[in-house]
């Protein structure tokens, strides 16, 4: 009774839950044809609901490389027919996939299969056929189905063949069954907007090492008596420089609103633009010509053209709208110095999927801290004469910030790299390239290498030099076992900047994807999180399935997000299509929703039942976040290919694992 009433609830909650996540897009019609000197034919002919589409019986590359072919099996062991040739399927040209990067034949919305037979016992004679099949859209497939026909050779309706539930059979459903906890409750937490704060901070820092460049440094103190005394009043004066100091803010502010433009005209167009292999090799290259400017081989200026019109619209116009027009003369001079530094936050806004909004917080602190002194400096007169006189320091700066631009340079070469798998800059070789740069400081700062704006060389090294020398030396032995094939190659404080770890020289290779390390089994994997004190991330995938392949390898493979599964998470892949074969313990009949019995005798038939039993769908991919005692850390979600979205997604399940914790 008790196992009855198990199969009861079973199947209502089922039935509710068939129109909310479980899927069956693909009917089957199998008819009868008789033909000359005993030989039938076999229709098959399946309806595919739009949108998706099943496989050719052909297999496409090696197993596991393409799709899962359709597969169709005959009872004619019993000597009652043979048949006659293969079963042939309607002739499509192969279209290219590019997930499986291969040609590949599949059939959307109807398709008929036509098997021939020759019949040799005709009385009563009842044809069986086994349907393996495997349905995908654009966004989703289905755990691979078989389904199991008869129709009878006098023709007629055909019938589904179940096999018979037992009581065992029972049992072994029941114990895939989990107690699963804040599923109906769960209330998803308001998203915060996170970084924003942080790269305003980063952009005010660029901002105060701009100032101490020579195109900037020696301006302040010019600029700022300029004002003081200019004025007719000394309130007058301190107004002026004021105003110059917050026009400063706003042109720097006012360069981010195109991007605002091109984000409300299409939301993915930055995300496009981090992505995008000719951009980021442009701003590789255009790096290397900063780097190299800072070196002092060359001089990067705008037109001075430029300069000159604005300052002779500053001198003849006056008033507010010539100090304006003095503080955009102020942009385009000292372009030389603030360009590069500028770049560096425009090009790390945009390769880090910030958007126009991070961009925009970015430039509002460069353009603060830019402003800032001459505000201050206008208010205070005194301490300019606190300011160090210009010297060959301010030229020290720039080559420092000239190995600075090479490394960052860099990370825009391995950003069009990892997207177009070149196999040039692996992990271990960018930091190669990092820690030259860091020797590279401390030599130029110690006097063994020098450049082309150098003075005569000095006697003895200034404490400066040795102090930042010092910090150079550290982060080069910080990045030092970042090219061993060791736990510490794991440079935390770096993340994001270099390749990720699975990116490597080193043979990294698991049966994981991208090298991440997973079980295979959910008990096995819930132990493990309860042992680590980790939440899970349950990964419902399959070999075959094309839009799993496109999350791991566009999504998961990006260095914020790799990090969180691989430190944050116990990750637990299962797939529906393994067609290894159960220890026979194991095997059992499972009923079905829609009144017919599956069989569980493969590991991918258990975990595609364990999906639709727990968690009423059976597409894939499909994730899930839990904590050790099973309760749902957010809403489960699909295939996302907006890698922002799953990022916050995973990192909410982070914040709602301590909470619970």
């Amino acid at each position: 009774m008790k196992r009855s009433l198990f199969l009861i609830l079973f199947c209502l909650g089922f039935l509710t839950a068939n129109g909310q996540g479980l899927l069956d897009p693909v009917k089957w019609k199998l008819s009868i044809e008789k033909k000359e000197n005993n030989q039938v034919d076999i229709l098959i002919d399946c309806t595919i609901e739009e949108g998706w589409h099943i496989y050719s019986q052909k297999q496409f590359g090696e197993e596991f490389e393409g799709p899962i072919p359709t597969e169709f099996a005959y009872n004619n062991g019993d000597s009652t027919f043979r048949l006659l040739g293969e079963t042939k399927e309607p002739e499509l040209t192969p279209t290219y996939d590019e997930v499986f990067e291969m040609d590949v034949v599949y059939f959307e919305d109807k398709a008929r299969f036509v098997q021939s037979i020759e019949v040799i016992q005709p009385e009563n004679l009842m044809i069986t056929v086994e349907v393996y099949y495997s349905v995908c859209d654009d966004t989703q497939c289905l755990a691979p189905e078989t389904k199991v026909f008869e129709i009878p050779l006098a023709g007629g309706e055909q019938a589904t063949v179940s096999a018979e539930v037992t009581e065992e059979d029972l049992v072994k459903a029941e114990a895939l069954a989990l107690d699963l906890k804040r599923k109906e409750q769960f209330e998803t937490l308001e998203q915060e907007k996170k970084g924003l704060w942080t790269i305003f901070f980063l952009g005010f820092l660029g901002g105060l090492i701009a100032l101490v460049t020579p195109c900037v440094f020696p301006m302040i103190p010019l600029t700022v008596s300029f004002f003081t005394k200019s004025g007719r009043t000394k309130r007058q004066g301190l107004t002026n420089a004021i105003l110059y100091g917050l026009f400063i803010f706003l042109i720097y502010l006012l360069l981010s609103i195109p991007f605002h433009v091109l984000d409300s005209v299409n939301p993915d167009i930055l995300n496009n633009i981090s992505t995008n292999t000719i951009l980021n090799t442009i701003f590789f290259l255009i790096f290397l010509a900063f780097a190299f400017s800072f070196f002092g081989y060359f001089e990067l200026t705008l037109p001075s053209s430029w300069s000159s019109a604005m300052d002779s619209k500053a001198t003849s116009i006056g008033g507010v709208i010539g100090i304006f027009f003095m503080a955009l003369t102020l942009a385009i001079v000292s372009f030389s110095c603030t360009g590069p530094i500028l770049g560096t936050l425009l090009g790390s806004s945009l390769t880090t999927d910030g958007g126009a909004t991070q961009l925009s917080m970015g430039m509002g602190g460069f353009g603060l801290a830019l402003a800032l002194p001459f505000g201050l400096f206008a208010l205070f007169p005194n301490w300019l004469t606190n300011l160090p006189k210009s010297g060959g320091w301010l030229n020290t700066v720039k080559v420092v910030l000239g190995f600075i631009e090479l490394g960052l340079a860099f990370k825009f070469l391995s950003n069009a790299d990892l997207v177009e798998h070149w196999g040039l800059l692996k992990r271990e070789v960018f930091i190669g390239i990092w820690i030259i740069c860091a020797l590279g400081i401390a030599l130029y700062l110690f006097g063994v290498i020098r450049f082309p704006h150098d003075g005569p060389k000095k006697k003895k090294i200034p404490k400066g030099n040795v102090f930042v020398a010092a910090i150079s030396i550290a982060f080069l032995i910080y990045l030092i076992p970042g090219l061993t094939n060791t736990k510490y190659a794991n440079l935390k404080l770096l993340s994001g900047f270099p390749p990720p770890l699975f990116y490597s020289l080193y043979d990294k290779g698991t049966s994981a994807p991208l090298g991440l390390e997973a079980y295979k089994d959910f008990d096995e994997g819930i132990a493990a999180a309860k042992a680590a004190g980790k939440p899970v991330m349950v990964d419902f995938t399959g070999w075959a399935c094309v839009n799993c392949r496109k999350m791991e390898e566009q999504v998961w493979s990006r260095e914020e997000i790799f990090k969180v599964i691989s430190e944050d998470y116990v990750l637990v892949s299962l797939y529906v299509d393994d067609r290894k074969e159960l220890p026979e313990e194991e095997m059992f009949n499972y009923p079905k929703p829609n009144g017919t019995v599956k069989e569980i005798e493969t590991v991918g038939d258990k975990w595609a039942t364990f999906q639709t039993i727990n968690f009423q769908n059976n597409s894939q991919p499909y994730y899930i976040l839990l904590d050790a005692d099973l309760n749902y850390l957010n809403k489960p979600v699909g295939y996302t290919p907006d890698s922002d979205e799953f990022l916050s997604w995973l990192e909410e399940g982070v914040e709602n694992f301590k909470e619970i914790k």
